[in-house]
């Protein structure tokens, strides 16, 4: 199985469609979104392209594909609008005999984690930062932002395949960081 795991879109038109070509170009089975979909949020200054409505139809086609988390922007009003669940507050996957929890990273995150991810990945976005760190007991991934990425970072997300996790340019595909489990 090969996942594309992306974070942080905040209803950039520009940056999803980047993400989704990649995605297509990835052959991936599954889109597993990290919250903070469609808004940009009060901290946050405009992506570029900002089109919720566009975002919205961009992404409702592969409502089939997609496993989304809660971010700190999402409410239940994109709900309404979204095709597929996006208010659920976390996800667990189980990878290569390894627990990996998902969420957003505003509540549960590096510095305040869940008890049960001892030996497992923690795998958020809201740091709009990309990381990948032994936590002693817990590995800590994040695939940055697809819009609006901080600390010099690039548009990017991850994909995973055969316990190996990648990091990648959302423009151009290069792939730049990758870990094996």
């Amino acid at each position: 199985m090969k996942l594309m795991i992306a974070s942080d879109i905040h209803g950039s038109a520009y940056y999803c469609t980047r993400m989704l070509e990649q995605f297509e170009k990835e052959n991936a089975e599954r889109l597993i979104l990290l919250g903070d979909v469609l808004y940009h949020g009060p901290r946050n200054d405009l992506p570029r392209d900002y089109a919720p409505k566009q975002v919205i139809a961009q992404l409702n086609p592969l409502a089939d594909k997609i496993l989304a988390v809660r971010g700190n922007c999402d409410c239940e009003v994109d709900q309404m609008v979204l095709s597929f669940p996006v208010l659920a507050d976390y996800g667990v996957l189980f990878l290569n005999g390894k627990t990996v929890y998902l969420t957003h990273g505003h509540i549960i995150n590096r510095e305040k984690p869940i008890p049960f991810i001892q030996g497992g990945i923690l795998l958020h976005g809201h740091t709009h930062i990309p990381a990948c760190e032994d936590c002693g007991g817990f590995w800590y991934l994040n695939p940055g932002s697809v819009s609006i990425p901080k600390n010099g970072s690039a548009h990017s997300y991850m994909i995973w395949e055969d316990g190996t996790f990648l990091w990648k340019d959302v423009e151009t595909g290069e792939t730049w960081q990758e870990h094996k489990f």
